[in-house]
């Protein structure tokens, strides 16, 4: 990776649907230039994916909890993968400590919610779940 991907790694992450004509223009590069960039970052796997953030309305009643998940032996791979298929996760991380992966859930309702918990727990390689509902928020990166 060079200046040039990061800037437009940059621009991704900003808005990851900013036409290839938009972030051409905005590195003086061309579209031809942009297009096999971002090619190549996705085929590498620099870029795993495209995502979009939902805005929460002050009216939301849809829950939202993190959970801390261990997985045990050598399956983080696996499990990574099982996790990215389920629709109600909407971030996962891994971290170090006691806990292996953080994933931020959000779900409809409380039966939703229970559904996915028993979901992830049945995940072969996941040995231990700690899940926390996330309460009023103080604070978000999407407050403008």
């Amino acid at each position: 990776m060079d200046d040039l991907d990061n800037k437009l790694i940059s621009l991704l992450r900003h808005d990851a649907r900013t036409p290839i004509a938009t972030i051409a223009m905005t590195l003086n590069i061309s579209r031809a230039t942009a297009k096999s960039r971002i090619d190549r970052l996705v085929g590498t796997g620099v870029i795993a994916g495209f995502t979009i953030i939902t805005g929460s309305p002050s009216d939301d009643k849809s829950i939202h909890a993190i959970a801390l998940i261990e997985v045990g032996g050598r399956s983080a791979d696996a499990v990574v993968r099982s996790m990215m298929g389920l629709p109600q996760v909407r971030s996962l991380h891994t971290t170090n400590g006691k806990w292996d992966l953080i994933a931020e859930l959000e779900t409809a309702d409380l039966i939703e919610f229970d559904d996915v918990l028993r979901r992830i727990r049945l995940i072969e390689g996941v040995s231990l779940t700690e899940t926390n509902i996330l309460l009023a928020p103080k604070k978000s990166k999407l407050d403008r």
